[in-house]
């Protein structure tokens, strides 16, 4: 049902040009596009852990690591060419995305390991301005970023979302700030790593699924009211691990 929603509501904005923040060229995705392709040694461990995590969720079935495969290498491809070409010694900065892409992987479990569907929606989902702040890979070395901001190899979540998480972690959960602060460890850091992981190894599968279809449906500033809610739920534990 989830899927079937997500899919409905992302193909109604992303025909809709007042709601397409980035403008996509046509891509096809075929076995001959990705035919000598390959995923690195991390992708690889990434994928291997998504379909196991997949079977344990009853939503996948065999053959589901070649379908990943596919959609991993594709969606590499056609985010390629809105990507810059940078010199630098970073290694985040290489042209290929340094992580896993947990939310390809995240929507792939979604759509039950339908390869197809899973790269149908992600190419219509790339046209929303939700997708700079879920899927991470989509904004990678962009050339919808102004140079500076891609040579300082910091991703725009981190200082938009990361950025007012803490703003309004100040106001709202002030002894939680407070917390952190003593602790030489910021609430960003921890927030970053919970969007970039898609809440993957934090939350069950269930709350994963809210996450995406809440912020999907209400809008990017969303991602930032769940860290916040996290935090509150986890109040008492940050408070009592600091003393």
């Amino acid at each position: 049902v989830l899927a079937e929603l997500i899919e409905k509501f992302v193909s109604h904005l992303s025909e809709s040009r007042s709601d397409c923040y980035f403008s996509m060229g046509n891509y096809k995705a075929t076995d001959a596009a990705v035919k000598n392709e390959s995923l690195s040694s991390l992708q690889q461990l990434g994928v291997e852990m998504t379909v196991r995590y997949g079977k344990y969720l009853n939503l996948l079935k065999e053959h589901a690591e070649n379908e990943l495969r596919f959609v991993l290498m594709n969606c590499e491809k056609f985010l390629k060419q809105e990507q810059r070409t940078v010199v630098s010694s970073l290694y985040c900065l290489r042209e290929r995305y340094a992580g896993y892409d947990w939310f390809a992987s995240s929507v792939f479990l979604i759509m039950s390991g339908d390869g197809e569907k899973t790269l149908m929606f992600l190419q219509r989902f790339s046209r929303l301005l939700v997708s700079a702040f879920l899927w991470l890979p989509r904004l990678h070395i962009s050339m919808h970023l102004p140079i500076a901001t891609v040579e300082s190899g910091i991703h725009p979540v981190y200082f938009c979302s990361a950025h007012h998480i803490e703003m309004l972690l100040k106001a709202e959960l002030p002894l939680v700030f407070s917390a952190f602060h003593m602790s030489g460890f910021t609430p960003s850091q921890i927030c970053l790593q919970w969007i970039t992981q898609c809440f993957w190894n934090y939350m069950d599968w269930n709350e994963i699924c809210h996450y995406i279809a809440v912020c999907v449906f209400l809008g990017p500033d969303y991602q930032i009211y769940i860290c916040i809610s996290v935090f509150r739920h986890l109040q008492q534990d940050i408070l009592k691990h600091t003393e």
